[in-house]
């Protein structure tokens, strides 16, 4: 079965997974922004098999977000080291990291983010740099760019903003009642 390629779509999220969607590709980043750089490395903090650690050590390097370098000529040794695209994939894995604690680590987190100086947890949100703002479902939406095609711009037209009503049909609210004591 032939894979599909999201490389062309429009969408910025379908062209990111064509590059990070394989989940060996986003733990392989995730050990690369913690310091890991050498196969050796990559693969014993994974457990993955060499073939795969390749491809997805190649397909990294080959999207621009490893950089691959010799560090020994007899014998033939790379490091992976992250580009700045690389570097750049650090709050993604930050909001998976609190996603995934938040929803599924019942027994409570067994990685968190801390604050570098004085150790308490943090609680990482979406902020937008130009307001400051918290990016939240009620004030934020997304809308077609300036390279949008039309198709993009025909999706986003017709895609309400959130919490707003566009429906005429009226909906049903649950009210409670008080009961009246005997």
């Amino acid at each position: 079965m032939q894979r599909t390629s999201f490389g062309n779509m429009t969408c910025p999220i379908a062209r990111s997974l064509e590059r990070v969607g394989e989940w060996w590709s986003i733990l392989i980043l995730r050990d690369a922004l913690r310091g890991t750089t050498r196969f050796d490395e990559f693969q014993k903090s994974l457990g993955i098999a060499p073939n795969m650690l390749t491809r997805r050590l190649n397909a990294l390097v080959d999207a621009g977000l490893l950089e691959r370098r010799p560090y020994s000529e007899h014998p033939p040794r790379y490091e992976y080291v992250l580009t700045p695209r690389g570097r750049d994939f650090r709050p993604v894995l930050i909001a998976l990291l609190a996603w995934g604690n938040r929803h599924f680590a019942p027994e409570g987190p067994s990685v968190q983010l801390v604050d570098a100086r004085t150790g308490k947890p943090a609680e990482p949100i979406l902020v937008d740099r130009v307001t400051g703002r918290p990016i939240t479902e009620a004030d934020h939406r997304h809308a077609p760019g300036p390279a949008a095609n039309a198709q993009v711009r025909a999706r986003y037209a017709s895609n309400p903003r959130p919490g707003s009503t566009t429906s005429s049909k009226p909906t049903a609210r649950r009210v409670r009642r008080k009961r009246n004591a005997p």
